[in-house]
């Protein structure tokens, strides 16, 4: 995926096990620096490198499960701030197909059902309104690939 603008901010939206950071590797890895909660640990290591990608203008993508509009403002404010073109990634799933995906990871990564149902609980789904310059919806293909297609208003 090639972009015009050298500064863009990725937003992945989706519950656990939905494939995020699998699409993240698959499409950002060498063109994007990864803001994720799973490897930072805290809230403020991750503010701080959000705020060096700003200051750098280096691009980036969050994943993280970002269920609300409150929790994806705290990423596309600053971004658009700082003049930064921001798109969104909705990654459709099923509860049960997450929670069957999440069953295949090693133990350590598996994320407890009632994590993954309280965010399904929580997720409310991305608008233009919130800030963003392109939306796509992100689902698994019957092979297991993704598939990419153009947010329907």
């Amino acid at each position: 995926m090639l972009f015009t603008s050298l500064m863009h901010a990725i937003i992945f939206c989706g519950i656990q096990a939905s494939g995020k950071s699998t699409f993240y590797k698959q499409r950002f890895f060498n063109s994007h620096v990864r803001i994720s909660m799973d490897l930072l640990r805290t809230r403020h290591r991750e503010h701080r490198l959000l705020l060096l990608c700003l200051e750098t203008q280096a691009r980036f993508a969050v994943d993280n499960t970002n269920p609300t509009i409150a929790e994806r403002q705290r990423y596309i404010g600053p971004a658009k701030q700082a003049g930064y073109h921001v798109v969104g990634y909705f990654f459709q799933s099923s509860t049960q197909a997450a929670l069957s995906r999440n069953k295949e990871r090693p133990a350590a990564e598996q994320v407890p059902e009632k994590g993954i149902r309280g965010t399904r609980a929580r997720l409310e789904v991305p608008t233009f309104a919130e800030g963003f310059d392109e939306l796509h919806y992100v689902s698994m293909g019957p092979d297991g690939t993704f598939v990419v297609e153009p947010w329907q208003l």
